[in-house]
Order: structure tokens, then C-alpha cells, then sequence
């Protein structure tokens, strides 16, 4: 460390403060993160990371590791609730590395907060603090005092939260309304592949799409499990005792009576469902505070219908960082990055957002009218246009 460049301090351990805390550390940067478990740890659960993503892992350089683990799936389909009627989105794996530079990976998530907390220990094994759960902090003297739950204060020329949907980093400076239940869960398991019966031992990624839900399922870790993600419109969340709770499965049979075999098949094959409250907040107009910024999660929450929300924070992570490579003062740092990020995060909210009535619309209730749906709004023009501009950002050359 040279002694001259900002000292930064990350709220939240997560896989966009630990992308964060590479990229800074590769640049010669100072890192303290926070993290307020005792060990880093995600739900076994799928994540899709598109091109743009594996980019930014590639930026850092987690890229490799995580592509050892993941599963290349081939394609992308979406199926007739009922039915199971079929229509291809787009080409992945092969077709995706000529167009964008990268493959489309579908990643265990716990494989994927590995390989970017492994990327920060070869660079600092010190950098990362478990049991300290960040709980308040004010700017003083040209320096971010950072309180945590314990009692203890830490010092540092910037902070910035990466603590999640209920940021204590974001109540500290927008002190805008609480996270929202939007009407909308979903149902996750992770099944091993020889559960399931031989023709679903499949490649691609798979949406079913319904009146009102979806399914997702997707290989993971080379094809040695599948991950199952259903979202089922709920008026009212039903687990008052968190926003997470262990399911059972004759009710997710219930929430998706009527529909097609397979469906019923994943419910059957998973050891164990968990089920989960989607929340939701306003977008800001605001990413940097003085000091203090919000990344990923923290400042974007969004709906999983692009999924582009752990890929924007990977992104979030690598253009802070340049940031703060370009500009030696912090304020003036943390500036840029908001106007690098803030239209592109606020515009990922809003495409997940203008997602639901795809994935959930009457019209599929009808066989001629969800023909004539599936055939305008998932057109290879319509997916174009909703994900090339995502696919082709480039997190290390984007104008900062």
C-alpha cells in the first residue's frame, strides 16, 4: 500500500461487496469489509450469470473458477404453463462467447460468492471481518466512522453498503420507505439430476410461463443438480416469522394445480423447498452520499426476471473500483460511479419490472391468445431488445 489512496470500508460480505473488495484490491486500494455472519455462506440455490457478468468476474478474476463449477447450458426455452408447448429464446454457450465475449453460465450460488471471496483472500486475507455487523456510522473530519453492533468503531476515508435490500447503509442516507412485499414469492430447491427421469436430465435453462407464475429450472454444477425457482403471485406474504421459511410440499403442489407434469415432477424430486418473499423498493436517485455509496442490492433490489441482479452488482463492483482509480478524491470518486450506474441499475429495475405480465398473463390461459402472446412479446426481435443492451456492457471500459 502506498499510504496515499483512500482507505475503504465495505458493509456486507456478499457477492457484490466481495466483487467490490477485489477490484479495489487490485488496484493497491485499502479494503475492510464487514460481514455480519460467522462465516460467508449462500443459500444452495441457481443463479444465471449472462455474458456481462462473467465479464466482471473476469475482471477480477474469479472468472475461471467459476466457470470449472457452473453448467453451459445450450439454450434458453420458454413452455406453455399447461401444455408445455415450446418456443426457443436464444442460443447459449458457444453462440454467447462469439456474440458477447462470454458464455451464459448457470452457477450454484454458493460457488459463485466463493469465487469472488477466493479472489479477495489471495489478494488480502485480512481484509474480511465475520461477527461485525455494521450498525451505524457518520461522516466526520474528511473520514466515514463506521459503529458496529459490538460496540466497535472503525475508521475510513469511504464506506460503502453492499448490506443488502434492508441496508442499514441506505437508511443512514436516503432515508426513503421501507423494503415491500410485492405481491410475489417463489419456491426454491436444488434436486440431483438423477432424480429426475431421463428426458429432464436436460441442458437449458426452462421457463414455464402461466396465468400467474412461473417456473425456472436449470442444471447446475456440471449437471450434477437442478435448480428449481417457481414464483406464484400471493397477495399477502403467508410466513409472518421472516421473509424465508422451509415449505411444504403439498402446498406448492396446490399453487401450481393444473399445471404440467414436469412441474410436479421437480416439486416431487426436491429434498427440501424453501420459500421466499420477494421485496421490493423505490428506485433512487441517488447512489453516492458524501462519503458513503450503495451497491448492488443495497440500492437496485430488484425482481429476478431479468436475471441481471447479481450480475449488476458484479458490474457495480468493478466500475466503483475504477472510480476510484480515476479520481483521487473520494467524493469526486463516488460521484462518478453514481452517474456511471445509476440510469443503467434504475433501468435494470424497471425491464424486470415491465417482465411480470410476460411471465404471468391471462392470455396464457387461452391456447390461441397465448400463441399469439408468446409469439409478439417473446420474438427474437422483442428478446433483443430486452437484453442485448444488458449482454454487450462492458464494466471495464464503460465511460466513468
Amino acid at each position: 500500500m502506498s499510504g496515499t489512496k483512500p482507505h475503504i470500508l465495505i458493509a456486507g460480505g456478499g457477492i457484490g461487496g466481495m466483487c467490490a473488495a477485489a477490484a479495489l484490491l487490485q488496484r493497491g486500494f485499502e479494503v475492510d469489509i464487514f460481514e455480519q455472519a460467522d462465516e460467508l455462506r449462500e443459500i444452495g440455490a441457481g443463479i444465471q450469470i449472462s455474458p456481462n457478468g462473467n465479464r466482471a468476474l473476469d475482471s477480477v478474476g474469479a472468472y475461471e473458477t467459476l466457470r470449472q463449477l457452473s453448467c453451459k447450458a445450450e439454450r434458453k426455452e420458454v413452455r406453455l404453463w399447461n401444455s408445455g408447448k415450446t418456443w426457443k429464446l436464444f442460443d447459449l454457450g458457444p453462440v454467447a462467447i462469439e456474440r458477447y465475449g462470454y458464455p451464459y453460465l448457470t452457477v450454484y450460488r454458493p460457488d459463485l460468492l466463493k469465487s469472488v471471496t477466493d479472489a479477495v483472500m489471495r489478494l488480502d486475507p485480512k481484509a474480511l471481518h465475520l461477527n461485525s455487523k455494521c450498525a451505524s456510522f457518520v461522516e466526520k473530519d474528511g473520514k466515514v466512522h463506521l459503529t458496529l453492533e459490538n460496540g466497535k468503531t472503525v475508521t475510513g476515508d469511504a464506506l460503502i453498503g453492499c448490506d443488502g435490500v434492508n441496508s442499514m447503509v441506505r437508511r443512514c442516507t436516503a432515508n426513503d420507505s421501507p423494503p415491500q412485499f410485492p405481491g410475489m414469492m417463489i419456491w426454491r430447491g436444488v434436486i440431483p439430476l438423477k432424480a429426475l427421469p431421463e428426458r429432464m436430465q436436460i441442458s437449458m435453462a426452462v421457463n414455464y410461463i402461466g396465468p400467474n407464475g412461473h417456473v425456472v429450472h436449470y442444471p447446475l454444477r456440471d449437471g450434477e443438480i437442478m435448480n428449481l425457482a417457481a414464483t406464484r403471485e400471493k397477495p399477502e406474504w403467508d410466513a409472518p416469522g421472516g421473509w424465508m421459511a422451509e415449505g411444504a410440499k403439498k402446498q406448492c403442489h396446490e399453487d401450481y394445480e393444473g399445471w404440467h407434469e414436469d412441474v410436479h415432477i421437480l416439486i416431487d424430486a426436491a429434498p427440501k423447498l424453501i420459500k421466499w418473499a420477494y421485496l421490493v423498493r423505490k428506485p433512487l436517485q441517488r447512489y453516492a452520499y458524501g462519503r458513503a455509496a450503495l451497491l448492488g442490492d443495497s440500492c437496485h433490489p430488484t425482481l429476478p426476471f431479468l436475471a441481471q441482479g447479481a450480475v449488476i452488482a458484479l458490474e457495480d463492483g468493478v466500475v466503483l473500483a475504477r472510480c476510484f482509480e480515476k479520481y483521487s478524491d473520494v467524493e469526486e470518486a463516488l460521484t462518478a460511479y453514481e452517474r456511471a450506474r445509476l440510469e443503467r441499475g434504475n433501468r435494470m429495475v424497471a425491464g424486470s419490472n415491465d417482465m411480470v405480465p410476460r411471465f404471468h398473463n391471462p392470455a396464457y390461459r387461452d391456447p390461441v391468445k397465448a400463441d399469439e402472446y408468446i409469439d409478439r412479446e417473446w420474438s427474437g426481435e422483442a428478446i433483443a431488445a430486452r437484453y442485448e443492451w444488458l449482454f454487450t456492457y462492458n464494466c471495464d471500459t464503460a465511460p466513468i
